[in-house]
């Protein structure tokens, strides 16, 4: 009898992971909360809602019931916004194997707490759990996973052992899969990374070029690198997959809803009028508060988080950034890492 990996989620992240997972023989189990979407799905072998060319193969079925989806599963893949991730758990959680994994794909911060992902599923769990926690973060478009395009991701876990297991189940020819022991740098470079791509993409709404939008991902980088620093993690962390190169891939792919949100903001569209039109989450909307909070709360400089922020929430045009970020007091490059 094949081994059975749940996926909570049907976005396209959800149904994406699934591929290799699948490709790996393990029986897969995904989870969506819209019953009547698990039907299509399982009935057309397609997410017409978020993935429409991928069919799903044989080894994934669909339910609309939680506790059937986790049940007796020996992992369990969170592959929900960050938003929603206490309640998601929070729901299943006493339907857990005693022993089973759980891995976040969620990409940002909880509002309020600003805790990691991994902060707050430990939160949530029975405490026989909470050393089974591990996150997967990289340069990683569904829409190429789901295609067998080459990618690579990085795993951490709080336990290398855990880290060690999971390497293969999810590890493929097209899916490479690296782990490593830096949880806080990992997690924080997926999440603050959207926010760099939101600046990048009010870039591009504005007009403007490739100079503007290398600068803003090299400053940002710094940004994601100094407060990453301070919060315990590896700065060679954020130099890897689940930094700099999740920050170029979110920055310029056609694919990056982050991106897509910051170039309607540079052409002069409200948040509320494109968040209303969105299909999925775009995680740098709200972890940008997150963010500029830990900063604050840890005294250090992030322009650039701070600028979209104000863009977002407090009513800045997109124009007076460049201004302000232009024009701050010179620096030198390397002593703000």
């Amino acid at each position: 009898m094949r081994e059975k990996i749940a996926v909570i989620g049907a976005g396209s992240w959800g149904t994406a992971i699934t591929i290799p997972l699948s490709n790996n023989n393990y029986s897969v189990s995904l989870w969506a909360r819209d019953v009547s979407l698990a039907r299509s799905i399982q009935e057309t072998r397609v997410n017409s809602r978020y993935l429409s060319q991928t069919i799903l193969p044989n080894l994934v079925s669909v339910t609309g019931d939680i506790e059937e989806a986790v049940s007796s599963a020996r992992v369990v893949v969170l592959a929900v916004p960050s938003h929603g991730m206490r309640t998601i758990v929070r729901h299943l959680k006493n339907y857990l194997k005693d022993d089973a994994i759980l891995v976040s794909l969620a990409k940002g911060i909880e509002m309020n707490t600003m805790m990691r992902m991994s902060e707050v599923i430990a939160e949530e769990v029975p405490s026989i759990l909470r050393e089974n926690i591990a996150v997967l973060s990289g340069p990683n478009h569904a829409e190429e996973v789901s295609r067998k395009i080459p990618s690579a991701t990085v795993i951490s876990a709080f336990k290398r052992e855990i880290a060690l297991k999971l390497q293969p189940i999810f590890m493929t020819s097209y899916f490479r899969v690296y782990t490593n022991s830096d949880m806080v740098g990992v997690e924080l470079g997926g999440a603050t990374k959207n926010v760099i791509a939101i600046a990048a993409g009010i870039s591009d709404g504005l007009g403007f070029g490739d100079n503007t939008k290398a600068s803003l991902m090299t400053r940002g980088l710094a940004e994601m690198t100094r407060l990453g620093k301070a919060l315990g993690a590896n700065p060679l962390t954020f130099s890897g997959l689940s930094g700099v190169g999740d920050l170029i891939v979110t920055c310029t792919s056609r694919y990056s809803r982050n991106r897509a949100v910051g170039e309607k903001i540079g052409q002069g569209m409200s948040l509320q009028d494109i968040t209303r039109e969105m299909n999925m989450v775009a995680e740098g909307i709200r972890t940008s508060k997150a963010i500029k909070e830990l900063a604050e709360k840890h005294e250090i400089e992030v322009p650039i988080t701070k600028n979209v922020t104000e863009v977002l929430y407090e009513g800045k045009k997109s124009r007076d950034c460049v201004v302000d970020l232009m024009m701050r007091g010179a620096k030198d490059e390397i002593e703000l890492f």
